[in-house]
């Protein structure tokens, strides 16, 4: 149901139901959480779905049809909510692969994410209210932080799908890539995020170093033999212009 592949540093978790458009069950949180577990200490990680038609189309609704009281509705949404802020909090860069479209909770799963790379032909809406609800996953703040209040609230408040090249002009999606270079793709940022010091540039931005530490890291990783291994290959470069 959630395949995780560890290699060299990067963690690549796939939520892996397409014949139910890798919609999220309970028994899906439960394998989210332990792949997150076992995800830990990757230098990057990917999320994304099975499948080209969808990335996560949002909580399976046959199954959370049985939940009829606010109490039930609350834990479930505090539990999901949970695991992405686990991935919002993820010490590395967190990547989300938009194999396919991320509608409701999925796009609330993709902008989880620190980054998201979507193929050319997949689309992406908070369309809760289609179903008379909201988003409730923390994707509602998120999205405000991404694309400003007032663009949200339309987005979130009318349930617009937008496709890929109009998420990425409104700072929603990072990067779109036809969808014959979009595995290639992305595995490609991920692996060159995964090798480098993208974790502690991550926790400056996200304001979890003090001005010192962050002096510290950078100090740490000049004193690094990977950084003076770099300095010499970029100088010998330099010099045989």
């Amino acid at each position: 149901m959630v395949d995780l592949e560890l290699d060299d540093g990067l963690a690549v978790l796939t939520i892996n139901r397409p014949h139910a458009r890798n919609a999220i069950s309970l028994a899906t949180m439960d394998e989210l959480e332990k792949a997150l577990d076992a995800a830990a200490g990757a230098r990057a990680l990917v999320i994304t779905g099975a499948g080209d038609r969808a990335f996560v189309s949002g909580g399976d609704l046959k199954e959370l049809a049985a939940l009829r009281t606010e109490d039930d509705a609350a834990a479930m949404a505090w539990r999901m909510r949970g695991i992405c802020d686990r991935i919002a909090g993820f010490p590395a860069p967190v990547i989300a692969a938009l194999n396919g479209h991320a509608l409701g909770g999925g796009a609330e799963v993709a902008v989880a994410a620190d980054i998201r790379v979507a193929a050319d032909d997949v689309s992406i809406g908070f369309n809760q209210v289609t179903l008379a609800i909201m988003p409730a996953w923390g994707g509602a703040e998120r999205l405000a932080a991404l694309v400003g209040r007032g663009r949200a609230l339309m987005l979130a408040g009318t349930g617009a799908v937008l496709d890929a090249t109009e998420a990425q002009r409104l700072g929603l999606v990072d990067r779109v890539l036809p969808r014959a270079a979009f595995a290639e793709g992305w595995r490609c940022l991920a692996r060159s995020l995964a090798t480098g010091p993208a974790a502690e540039v991550k926790r400056v931005m996200g304001g979890g170093a003090s001005p010192d530490e962050a002096v510290r890291a950078f100090a740490r990783l000049w004193a690094a033999d990977a950084h003076w291994e770099a300095a010499d290959r970029a100088m010998n470069r330099r010099s045989r212009r």
